[in-house]
């Protein structure tokens, strides 16, 4: 088995699922939309998932740590629309994709590091940290959108088969 071709493998067919969702992020919907007070907005959220496609892969493979002053204050990235959404995904996919393949197999043990204020969140090795704060992050967030697609009223994309909307 060859895990770095596997890995890539899982990367395309999720980043595939992911566009397939905020495709069907109605082109009228409010990116203001919270389902409850604590949740993101539409648009931080789905935001937050091209992310997890450009910005995180990039972060994990390309640096040994992310670490932020305790008063670091984050600037989500919030569309200013559908269109402006799904151009960020398709223009910063490739680097993610780039980075991916480019990693060499002696990359994958190293330790990467998660630091905010002082204190360490994360260090584990790089293949651990891509899995699940890469792909497991956008799978979960991905979900999340789903959520907030049906009670909006649109249509679920099937994304490990057909969804209840394709049947």
């Amino acid at each position: 088995m060859d895990f770095h071709k596997d890995l890539i493998a899982e990367y395309d067919r999720e980043a595939a699922k992911t566009r397939k969702m905020l495709e069907a992020i109605p082109d009228d919907a409010d990116l203001n939309f919270k389902p409850h007070p604590k949740s993101m907005s539409l648009g931080r959220l789905a935001g937050h998932v091209t992310d997890m496609t450009g910005h995180w892969p990039l972060t994990v493979l390309n640096q040994d740590k992310l670490e932020f002053a305790a008063d670091h204050k984050w600037d989500p990235y919030i569309p200013a629309s559908k269109a402006a959404l799904l151009e960020k995904f398709d223009r910063e996919l490739p680097a993610g994709r780039e980075a991916l393949a480019a990693a060499s197999p002696e990359k994958w043990d190293q330790r990467w590091q998660f630091i905010f204020g002082g204190q360490t969140f994360i260090d584990a090795p790089r293949h651990q940290v891509f899995r699940e704060m890469v792909i497991s992050h956008l799978v979960h967030h991905r979900a999340q959108l789903g959520v907030y697609l049906r009670l909006l009223g649109a249509k679920i994309p099937g994304a490990y088969g057909p969804s209840a909307d394709e049947m």
